[in-house]
């Protein structure tokens, strides 16, 4: 075995692929990506050379411009670009998301017009589902879009918009009341906006508000905002896929894709601390001899690798059943799940195998001890994928009694 996480049946252009990757974080982005995120420094020099790979076209059809690959391909690069920095791979997904969102349920016209440009890297895509007074509960948003005309009228603040500044394509979640009396459920009165912009912090367009950076504890380099609209005037084509009311399943669809991502992620920031520990066990002496030698680090190593094979596994997993046309949350929902939680503890084993020099920013896996928290949270926290786990086990071995 030349190194964990091996992915067997793949073709020969997904192992190409995958090889050039692979190669580019190795000389591209590990030996300057703990110098950016102390900076928290947007890594414009390693976006640039992810667009010249194609990398921000991968999952888009060819016929505009895209690789036309496959969740599983893409999956499997971005666990790549984890382990490398994760802040580079979230710059990926959120627009990954919204040119599968087109894709899927964009019209005609919306994919002529986006996602060429999309292909190229032309223009990067941000999603925006949260609000500042709502987490997990996305029927509680208070955004509102008004028709005017053939325009629509949005009011509201959005917050933890990935991408919100480098930005120039938001897919934003809103209620709107057309068409949905009083008394819809709330998923039934959520629409979807496509929402162009200028990149940048201040007023972007007009009615439309990006304010700066949010401080964040890990996750640097990638731009985290709220997002504030006033008055902000849409029209009427830009409602994704032609038709109101729909948000609330375009948006879980993303998402679903989005969690087969925050999986890929967890593995990649998983294999990076097995890869930091195993060697740093093996440099380090103790007592006459490597800490490797010694049975307790044994044991760790065993554990550490060891779940970087059973995330990997349920990753694959998830994405090749998305990549089926089935249904997939249940699969997306434990992969997510179990590669979040096992990349938290990996990534402690690995510091606790650093002892002292692992709170040290001269070493990797200090960086890597703030990052990993994120992927607790995002697309959904541990108690959420529960939820959707739960309900789709009943639904499948239903008691008949």
């Amino acid at each position: 075995m030349s190194r964990l996480a091996q992915t067997h049946g793949l073709t020969d252009v997904q192992r190409e692929i995958l090889s050039t990757v692979r190669d580019f974080v190795d000389k591209e982005i590990i030996p300057v990506a703990t110098e950016l995120e102390h900076r928290d420094e947007y890594p414009q020099d390693i976006v640039d050379g992810l667009k010249e790979l194609g990398l921000f076209g991968l999952m888009i059809p060819e016929e505009y411009g895209g690789l036309g690959e496959s969740l599983l391909t893409y999956a499997l690069c971005v666990e790549e670009i984890a382990r490398g920095w994760m802040s580079v791979s979230g710059i990926i997904n959120t627009h990954f998301i919204v040119a599968y969102m087109l894709k899927q349920h964009g019209t005609q016209e919306q994919k002529d017009h986006f996602l060429p440009r999309m292909a190229a890297g032309d223009i990067r895509g941000a999603f925006s589902m949260s609000e500042p007074a709502l987490g997990s509960d996305v029927s509680a948003i208070s955004s509102k879009a008004v028709r005017d005309g053939e325009e629509y009228v949005l009011n509201g603040q959005k917050m933890w918009l990935t991408n919100g500044g480098t930005s120039s394509l938001v897919a934003v979640l809103v209620k709107s009341d057309e068409g949905h009396p009083e008394g819809t459920a709330p998923h039934k009165s959520m629409t979807t906006f496509l929402v162009e912009k200028e990149p940048g912090f201040g007023e972007v367009r007009p009615g439309l508000t990006i304010p700066g950076k949010i401080d964040k504890m890990g996750y640097k380099g990638v731009d985290t905002t709220e997002l504030v609209m006033d008055g902000l005037r849409i029209p009427a084509n830009r409602v994704l896929g032609g038709v109101t009311g729909r948000g609330f399943y375009q948006m879980m669809d993303g998402v679903e894709v989005g969690r087969v991502n925050v999986a890929a992620r967890g593995c990649g920031v998983a294999q990076r601390a097995f890869e930091l520990g195993v060697r740093y066990a093996q440099q380090r002496h103790t007592f006459g001899k490597q800490i490797a030698q010694h049975q307790a680090i044994q044991f760790k190593l065993a554990e550490m690798a060891t779940k970087v094979e059973a995330a990997h596994a349920m990753m694959v997993n998830a994405a090749r059943k998305k990549d089926s046309g089935e249904r997939n949350d249940l699969e997306a929902g434990m992969a997510k799940y179990l590669a979040s939680e096992y990349c938290k503890e990996v990534v402690e084993d690995a510091f606790r195998i650093h002892g002292g020099y692992g709170f040290s920013k001269e070493y990797e896996i200090e960086r890597l001890y703030r990052e990993a928290p994120m992927l607790l949270i995002g697309e959904g926290t541990a108690e959420i994928q529960k939820m959707i786990i739960g309900r789709r086990l009943l639904e499948e071995y239903r008691f008949q009694g």
